[in-house]
């Protein structure tokens, strides 16, 4: 669909910022959904765990190699020895279910079936999630209406033109909620099936 806003100077910037900030929440959806478990280890179930390293919150892939040589199993090689402890205690605090063990090199963290019920888990906890994206969409929209209201008010475009362009705002948000949804539908297909 060709753009309204793109055709009106004074919302043309606007428009771009809106879609930016948009696309910017469904991309944060998606990286959320790779990090979230299934039945198969993935070195991005591991995203999310921060390791207190020396005081301060570091994500686990910036202390060590992360890798996946089964299915069944993650394998978290530290770039310095002394951290395998630390790094063991942050994966099984997560909160993820996992059991980690260590040799004093190396980290291994089986990845145990998933249960139905935390199939089950798994799912509600991501539909909060994607609820969440869909407030900042609908967020980003209200913000985009209230600066469409404001020029309409300051006359810098006609009456016509904040119609059209509030319609256009609400096509974006409603194309960005479905993109949402559709990944959401994906990913819960993925967690559900055995």
């Amino acid at each position: 669909m060709a753009s309204q806003m793109e055709n009106i100077p004074a919302l043309k910037e606007l428009r771009g910022q809106l879609q930016d900030r948009m696309d910017k929440a469904v991309d944060d959806f998606r990286a959320h959904l790779v990090s979230v478990r299934t039945g198969r280890a993935s070195v991005h179930m591991l995203d999310n765990i921060r390791v207190d390293y020396y005081g301060s919150e570091m994500p686990i892939n910036q202390l060590a190699q992360i890798s996946t040589p089964e299915a069944t199993q993650i394998v978290v090689q530290p770039f310095d020895q002394g951290t395998v402890g630390l790094i063991e205690k942050a994966i099984r605090t997560s909160g993820q279910g996992f059991n980690p063990m260590h040799d004093g090199k190396v980290v291994r963290v089986p990845v145990p079936p998933m249960t139905e019920e935390r199939r089950r888990d798994t799912v509600k906890q991501l539909a909060g999630v994607l609820e969440d994206h869909k407030t900042s969409i609908r967020n980003i929209r209200r913000e985009g209406n209230d600066a469409i209201k404001k020029a309409a008010k300051d006359k810098t475009i006609s009456a016509d033109d904040e119609k059209r362009a509030t319609e256009e705002t609400q096509q974006m948000t409603d194309n960005e909620i479905k993109r949402l949804e559709d990944l959401f539908k994906g990913k819960e297909k993925e967690i559900m099936s055995i």
